[in-house]
C-alpha cells in the first residue's frame, strides 16, 4: 500500500497515545536497527528473518516492481542478493513474506486495494537460497480463495512448526484470521477458512516456537497466544512510530521483533522482547504497552495503548484517505 501518512499525523498520534516502545540502540552487529539502502526498495511491505543466513532479512516491494525478492544484510542495510522468480504470473500486489519450516520462502501476492475485486490471489513458494547471490529461481504458484468471499489482505504467516499458512484480512472495522489447507496444492484452488477475528492488520509474524502470533497495524500491535491453530489471550504491544508501518518479523532467535516501513531508505527498527533471549514476546514487548488484562483504578479492564492507537488510526488515516481522494 502506498504511503498515506505524514509527519504531522504521526506527531498527532504520538500525542494521543503518549507512548513510545523501548527500542534497542543501533549497533554494528547483525539483527540491529538498520536502514534499507537499496534505491530499488521503496515499498518494503513484508519482512522475514532468514533461517540459514544470520542477520539477513528478506523483503520485497508492494507493487509495480516484478517478481523480485531481496536479501538485505542488517549489518550494512545493503542488498546482498536479488532473487527473480520464474514460473509465476505477473505479481499484482505483493504484501507479505514468510519462511516455513520446510526451508521455503513463501511470498504472499494477497493485496487487493479494491477490497475484494479479485476472485483469487496467489502465494509463491521457493527454497531459501543456500548461497547469497543474484539468481533466478523457479517458484511454485498457488491459487488462493476465501471460503466467505474475496477480500483484501496484507498479512501472511507460515507456522514454524506445522507449516500451515495463515492470512489476516485487512478492514477498517476489523478483519479475520484465515487458515489454509494442511498442505497447499498447485493446479487447483486452496480455500482459506475464517478461524478468528482480528483488528486492522498490515502484517503479522509467528514467534520461532509458534506459540505466539504478533499482528501489527499502522500505530499498534497485539500479541496473541496461539495453540492448535486458534487465537488465544492477547496483549497490547508498543510499536515504533513509522511513516508507513507495513511489516514485522521476529529475529531468528526470537530475542526481538523487527518492525519495517515503506519509503525510500526506510528504517527497520529492532524492539527487544522482554527477557532478551526467549522465543516468546512479553505482554509489553519491552516497550511499556499495557496488557489487555490489566485492571484500571476502578477495577475495569483496560486495553492500554492499542485502544487509543486504534481510535487514532481510524480518525487520522480515514481523514488522509479522504483528503487524498479529494485531491484526486
Amino acid at each position: 500500500m502506498r504511503s498515506l501518512l505524514t509527519a504531522s499525523a504521526a506527531a498527532t498520534l504520538l500525542f494521543l497515545t503518549g507512548t513510545v516502545p523501548a527500542v534497542a540502540d543501533d549497533g554494528d552487529g547483525a539483527d540491529r536497527t538498520f536502514t534499507i539502502e537499496d534505491s530499488r526498495i521503496t515499498e518494503s511491505s513484508g519482512l522475514a528473518a532468514s533461517r540459514i543466513h544470520p542477520g539477513i532479512y528478506w523483503t520485497h516491494n508492494d507493487s509495480d516492481d516484478g517478481p523480485y525478492v531481496y536479501a538485505v544484510d542488517s549489518r550494512t542495510g545493503k542488498t546482498v542478493a536479488t532473487i527473480t522468480m520464474k514460473g509465476v504470473g505477473e505479481p499484482r500486489d505483493v504484501e507479505a513474506i514468510s519462511v516455513g519450516p520446510d526451508g521455503n520462502l513463501y511470498v504472499g501476492d494477497i493485496g487487493d486495494n479494491l477490497d475484494g475485486s479479485w476472485d483469487h490471489v496467489w502465494i509463491y513458494r521457493f527454497p531459501e537460497p543456500k548461497r547469497l547471490a543474484d539468481a533466478t529461481v523457479r517458484a511454485t504458484q498457488f491459487d488462493v480463495t476465501y471460503a466467505d468471499g474475496a477480500r483484501n489482505a496484507e498479512a501472511m504467516m507460515v507456522h514454524p512448526r506445522t507449516g500451515r499458512v495463515y492470512i489476516a484480512s485487512k478492514r477498517e472495522g476489523g478483519g479475520g484470521l484465515y487458515e489454509g489447507p494442511e498442505k497447499l496444492t498447485a493446479g487447483g484452488s486452496n480455500v482459506f477458512r475464517r478461524v478468528g477475528e482480528v483488528p486492522w492488520v498490515t502484517d503479522g509474524a509467528f514467534s520461532p516456537d509458534g506459540e505466539e502470533l504478533v499482528l501489527r497495524s499502522y500505530f499498534s500491535a497485539r500479541r496473541y497466544a496461539f495453540e492448535n491453530g486458534r487465537l488465544g489471550a492477547d496483549h497490547a504491544l508498543s510499536v515504533p512510530l513509522q511513516g508507513q508501518s507495513e511489516s514485522v518479523t521476529y529475529t531468528a532467535d526470537g530475542s526481538a521483533m523487527m518492525f519495517g516501513s515503506e519509503g525510500e531508505r526506510s528504517e527497520v527498527v529492532r524492539v527487544e522482547v522482554e527477557g532478551g533471549g526467549g522465543d516468546k514476546a512479553s505482554p509489553n514487548g519491552g516497550g511499556g504497552g499495557t496488557s489487555s488484562e490489566d485492571g484500571g483504578e476502578d477495577g475495569v479492564s483496560k486495553k492500554g495503548t492499542a485502544t487509543g492507537g486504534a481510535v487514532a488510526v481510524v480518525v487520522i488515516v480515514l481523514a488522509l484517505i479522504a483528503a487524498k481522494r479529494r485531491r484526486g
